[in-house]
């Protein structure tokens, strides 16, 4: 049984230690910058989970999603490059929330990013962090992924530019300026964002933060989420063998480290992710592939997963009635939600 998400994690459970418990209050928590993701790139697979420099070529198609990801020589940028994008995205979200003017343009003092982001503050920890902005600002996408409900196929870097404005007298950055992406501006303005655990930047290996954010964006309200080890090898943009993917992901369920889920292997090669101290009363309704797509064209733009998520919450609050159609139940849902929208 999984321990309640805000105990105390004992040393050598396999999540890094907090770094910077008191200071990661006052950098975020006083101005409201919870952790934010977008959900383009936590539905797909636009970061390298390779420790090593992957300069590999990334063609992804999924239903109708279609993404091509280009590294620079250094290197496609990595699930812990995307931490400067999560802040950046936090604060972008918390002057929204606040009703402050946002722009593309950001001004960030770098200890704050990595005290936010569960670093430590070392010479070493600087100079990465110019690797990563290196990488982000070199990784080319072509997608016709929407973001902000407006779909178009386009080539662009995760970060357009970046620039150190201040140094310190040893060299290292003190300030920096980063213009984001329209494409992920479109995404903040949208508020397709989705709030993270500050748990998540302690999570060691690669594999893990991407089980999670897929968990996260899957499970949304919904009390679980089961889907095959295939489909989840494929969204996780996994480049190790089926078998030995299995294995890794077996090695996840033994340790049991992800923020807020719980994974379960159950037959038929799936694994089902639950919120953690959900009480299952009975299974949610499931619905057909095909009527998630019926809703997509309903709706276009939404996030039909966030919306299948309310509805089965919609449902467990109104009794869970039997249904005789749940595929028919939700597109009516979907219907009036619409109308009344």
């Amino acid at each position: 049984m999984r321990a309640p998400t805000n105990a105390a994690v004992p040393s050598g459970a396999g999540l890094l230690p907090d770094r910077h418990p008191t200071a990661d209050f006052f950098v975020c928590d006083i101005f409201g910058a919870s952790p934010k993701d977008d959900l383009g790139t936590m539905e797909h697979p636009i970061f390298s989970l390779s420790t090593r420099p992957d300069r590999r070529i990334l063609r992804y198609t999924h239903n109708d999603a279609q993404v091509e990801v280009t590294p620079s020589v250094k290197g496609r940028a990595t699930i812990h490059d995307k931490d400067i994008l999560i802040y950046c995205v936090s604060q972008l979200m918390a002057a929204i929330n606040a009703g402050r003017p946002v722009s593309r343009v950001l001004h960030l003092k770098a200890h704050d990013l990595l005290v936010a982001t569960n670093r430590d503050t070392s010479g070493d920890a600087y100079a990465r962090l110019r690797e990563a902005f290196e990488r982000l600002a070199g990784t080319r996408i072509t997608t016709n992924i929407a973001t902000g409900g407006v779909e178009t196929t386009s080539g662009f870097g995760l970060i357009e530019t970046w620039q150190i404005v201040r140094r310190s007298r040893a060299g290292r950055m003190i300030s920096v300026t980063v213009t984001l992406s329209e494409w992920l501006f479109r995404a903040v303005l949208g508020k397709s964002v989705l709030t993270l655990s500050r748990d998540y930047f302690r999570l060691r290996k690669p594999l893990e933060r991407r089980v999670y954010e897929l968990a996260r964006k899957h499970c949304g309200r919904q009390p679980e989420w089961p889907v095959s080890v295939a489909v989840l090898h494929k969204k996780a943009g996994s480049t190790a063998p089926l078998r030995v993917f299995r294995a890794a992901l077996r090695r996840m369920i033994a340790d049991d480290n992800l923020p807020d889920y719980t994974m379960e292997e159950r037959p038929g090669d799936l694994v089902v992710f639950t919120r953690a101290g959900t009480v299952l009363a009975g299974s949610t309704p499931v619905l057909h592939p095909d009527t998630l797509q019926g809703a997509r064209d309903l709706v276009p733009g939404a996030d039909i997963y966030a919306l299948q998520a309310e509805w089965h919450q919609w449902w467990t609050d109104t009794g869970a009635p039997k249904l005789s159609d749940p595929d028919k139940a939700f597109l009516g849902w979907v219907r009036k939600r619409r109308r009344d929208a």
